[in-house]
């Protein structure tokens, strides 16, 4: 069993991206067929959180920056791989959630990139996620996240 001190996790980024109608963006994994999840991905060396956001919204959707603005963000929260698992040199994940008012269009969303990480992208009401959607590793985080922004239980 590790020491708290010795718990190294990857520092990551998750984008909410809101619609005018108060709906989210879920994205299924490309990897694991019903699988959905916000966007979201480590932080590369020199990177700040927001910069980080955007190019993992242009990586993983298309997003451009211009195409939302955000309006808050929470964390940390953190998660470990479970059974002592190393991914990267990391047992876990630090991430920090942006929510962000989604003002484009659309087209301006695509899942289909040079690497992609989704086969699919829908809009969703907050209390519609699904807790079946995530690996077991995942779901706490997703349940206070939810509750943080939404005061939604899943």
């Amino acid at each position: 069993m590790l020491e708290k001190s010795e718990i190294r996790y990857r520092l990551n980024v998750a984008a909410i991206l809101q619609n005018r109608d108060g709906k989210i963006l879920v994205c299924e994994r490309i990897d694991t067929h019903g699988a959905w999840q916000f966007p979201q991905g480590g932080v590369d060396e020199g990177e700040t959180l927001e910069q980080a956001l955007a190019r993992e919204l242009t990586e993983e959707i298309s997003l451009r920056p211009k195409h939302y603005e955000v309006l808050a963000r929470k964390g940390p929260y953190c998660y470990l791989y479970g059974d002592g698992k190393l991914k990267k040199g990391h047992h876990g994940k630090e991430q920090y959630y942006f929510l962000a008012k989604f003002t484009g269009t659309e087209s301006a969303i695509r899942v289909a990139t040079a690497h992609p990480e989704f086969r699919a992208a829908k809009w969703i009401l907050p209390r519609e996620f699904e807790a079946k959607w995530l690996p077991e590793m995942k779901l706490e985080v997703y349940r206070t996240v939810l509750r943080d922004f939404f005061s939604v239980s899943i």
